[in-house]
């Protein structure tokens, strides 16, 4: 897949405003592949519902939203979920994490579907995000930011065109958000993929191609 297409889309929530002035809703936007984007919103102005509608996960929404030439209301169940596998990949900003789980499981339980990280990548990624010692904990017992890490790490055990993240370093001191930065980038380059990283505040420190205002 090489672009992602908002054709004028505009959430229901959004439909009267006549206030609206970004470059997302009731605009032309194509986000292409091997792009950073930094797409910057204040609070409630619908970072996390964009992310849902790239992964299908809503529609309530006018206009079209395009992946290359293929609108996204034609895509069937199981389309979504190769898009999902092998396309798109999302940290969300809830993170979604088992709390059940430890932090590794919640990264295999997504490398078992995919089969795209070997065990030494995915703990190596462990120690160079500083949480080498907490394989094994419940993410219920780890920090925000520790989660986050663990999120993150999730994300990038698949191949995908773009990675969408959500707030991603909202809980991070500036050591830490650096190295996930690297990873990330790290995974993104090497795969040659388009990223778009929402932000109210503090994002991350990467040199963004475009910046949005949503």
């Amino acid at each position: 897949m090489e672009r992602i297409t908002f054709s004028q889309v505009v959430p229901q929530v959004f439909a009267n405003s006549s206030s609206y002035s970004g470059d997302v809703w009731h605009q032309e936007l194509v986000l292409e592949k091997g792009r950073t984007y930094l797409l910057e919103a204040d609070s409630g102005h619908g970072k996390s519902t964009f992310c849902s509608y790239v992964l299908g996960y809503r529609s309530d929404y006018s206009g079209r939203l395009l992946f290359d030439s293929r609108d996204a209301r034609q895509l069937r169940v199981g389309e979504w979920t190769q898009l999902r596998l092998s396309h798109v990949s999302c940290l969300f900003q809830e993170l979604r994490l088992f709390p059940e789980l430890t932090a590794l499981e919640n990264v295999l339980i997504k490398n078992t579907l995919t089969r795209y990280k070997s065990l030494a990548e995915i703990t190596s990624w462990f120690e160079m995000l500083g949480i080498g010692d907490k394989l094994h904990t419940p993410v219920s017992r780890l920090s925000f930011g520790q989660q986050q890490r663990v999120a993150m790490m999730r994300s990038l055990v698949q191949p995908f065109d773009f990675l969408l993240a959500d707030e991603p370093i909202s809980h991070l001191d500036d050591e830490n958000a650096a190295t996930m930065s690297r990873l990330m980038l790290s995974e993104v380059r090497r795969q040659g993929a388009g990223v778009v990283v929402t932000s109210i505040g503090k994002h991350m420190d990467i040199a963004y191609e475009r910046r949005l205002r949503l």
